[in-house]
């Protein structure tokens, strides 16, 4: 069994193996995926580790990884909370996103493969993430302005469900890679009215099917992906645009995905969460 990871910014997941098919996702840096198929020498076949995705990279943009390398890489990384942010080795420099992983980061630097990088930007490691609504809105508006890329899921382009899809991940909740699969997580809000920051919302077409995603800021409010990434009214209809005058997405129905908060309990101070509360500070 063959494995990859993501040795670029982003690379395209395409839905067949040429360079002009459907761009249906994208890989950020640290990203692993399982190598189902090889065509050639210029595409494989793959599944992504994280979502299920399948689809087709350009061999040239990924990395293939040892199992041993693969399970290295998978159980031991942070999370990049810079938008942009440059890694840097012996002799370049590695543009990184928000929501790219450093493997085996030790704090100072992380190694792919024979090179060894170092960064100096916001990291945190996902084991001291303790999902929020503040810190999932926290996330979600450091991607206002974003353009409009279908299948795309960086700070330089995405789409409504890989926005949904990120904010979700970095604050240490998997979802689905589309919106139509997202819908089936966590638990149906009846009215818009009792959404809290942090839910999700999902909209219809005209045909009934689930094709747009947002994220709840207030009861009326929604973050979400129209042209670029913006904050547009919420109410019982739908997301209502004031810059058009009109709805542009019918509400289907809300989801929550975080559990009650409980009551914080102290805990003693250790270097890594100093570290941690220190990062998201900054946000």
């Amino acid at each position: 069994m063959a494995y990859g990871i993501c040795p670029l910014s982003a690379v395209a997941i395409r839905n067949t193996s040429t360079d002009s098919s459907e761009m249906i996702s994208q890989l950020l840096f640290g990203e692993l995926v399982e190598v189902l198929e090889v065509k050639g020498h210029s595409w494989y076949k793959v599944h992504c580790l994280d979502d299920n995705c399948v689809g087709w990279v350009a061999a040239n943009q990924l990395k293939l990884i040892t199992p041993s390398e693969m399970e290295l890489y998978r159980d031991h990384y942070a999370w990049v909370l810079d938008f942009v942010q440059a890694a840097m080795s012996d002799d370049h420099y590695l543009p990184l996103t928000l929501g790219a992983r450093l493997p085996g980061f030790d704090g100072m630097r992380f190694s792919l493969g024979d090179v060894s990088y170092s960064f100096s930007g916001q990291a945190v490691f996902p084991k001291d993430i303790q999902p929020s609504a503040d810190l999932l809105i926290k996330i979600a508006r450091r991607y206002l302005n974003t353009p409009y890329i279908a299948g795309g899921k960086s700070p330089l382009g995405m789409d409504a469900s890989g926005l949904a899809q990120v904010v979700y991940r970095i604050a240490g909740i998997q979802l689905p890679r589309d919106a139509d699969q997202q819908v089936f997580m966590g638990e149906t809000i009846d009215f818009v009215e009792q959404s809290r920051p942090g839910d999700l919302a999902f909209f219809e077409n005209r045909l009934g099917k689930i094709t747009h995603v947002g994220v709840v800021v207030t009861p009326i409010e929604v973050l979400h992906v129209y042209g670029r990434v913006r904050i547009d009214r919420l109410d019982h209809y739908g997301v209502y645009n004031q810059e058009v005058g009109r709805y542009l997405y019918k509400l289907r129905v809300i989801k929550r995905l975080l559990k009650s908060a409980a009551p914080a309990v102290k805990q003693p101070e250790t270097t890594s969460t100093t570290a941690y509360s220190s990062q998201f500070e900054l946000f």
